[in-house]
């Protein structure tokens, strides 16, 4: 099984250990996503850096919708299924996706692609970037619920965006903000 991890909060004030962590993951930025196999090396950087990004395993929809909507390759081209088909040893987008989210294969490994999908802030906020998800933030292992928050950051015009704010959600008109909410 892989792991979609998400880093949701920045760098300031981290100590070195995280730091390099998280550098080791390739998460440089907020909001960006990388998928991981799961082992005991990858489960013990995740463990370290708990405080700074979310995970849980990535099934094969959310990994093809991703692919295809933010993956890029060098030169910030977009990952097509022709390109897939040409330089992996399988006939699909959607093959290719399955046998990321079963380990069979890496993301990583397909030819000139950039390993760090870039995703947008999800829409309706994060929950609390201070808190674990088992307690009602947004931060540690949220299990099958990581394609949800993955479907709020994929962005407008993809599709797969919902059309409300998650339930128990407050918008800006009830915290004193803009009054149009």
């Amino acid at each position: 099984m892989t792991w979609a991890v998400v880093r949701i909060r920045g760098g300031i004030r981290t100590n070195n250990d995280i730091r390099d962590t998280l550098m080791m993951l390739r998460l440089n930025r907020q909001n960006h996503l990388v998928f991981i196999p799961e082992d005991p090396v990858t489960k013990g950087m995740l463990q370290k850096v708990k405080d700074y990004v979310t995970w849980g395993p990535a099934d094969a929809e959310t990994v093809a919708t991703v692919i295809a909507l933010r993956g890029r390759l060098y030169g910030d081209r977009p990952v097509t299924d022709e390109y897939i088909k040409a330089n992996s040893g399988y006939g699909s987008a959607r093959e290719f996706a399955d046998a990321v989210a079963r380990q069979k294969a890496r993301y990583s490994d397909l030819k000139d692609v950039k390993p760090v999908i870039r995703l947008h802030p999800p829409r309706g906020g994060y929950e609390n970037t201070k808190v674990s998800w088992k307690a009602g933030g947004s931060l540690g292992n949220r299990g099958k619920e990581i394609s949800v928050l993955i479907s709020r950051m994929l962005g407008p015009g993809a599709g797969h965006w919902p059309e409300k704010r998650p339930a128990g959600r407050k918008g800006l008109a009830f915290k004193g903000g803009a009054k149009h909410a």
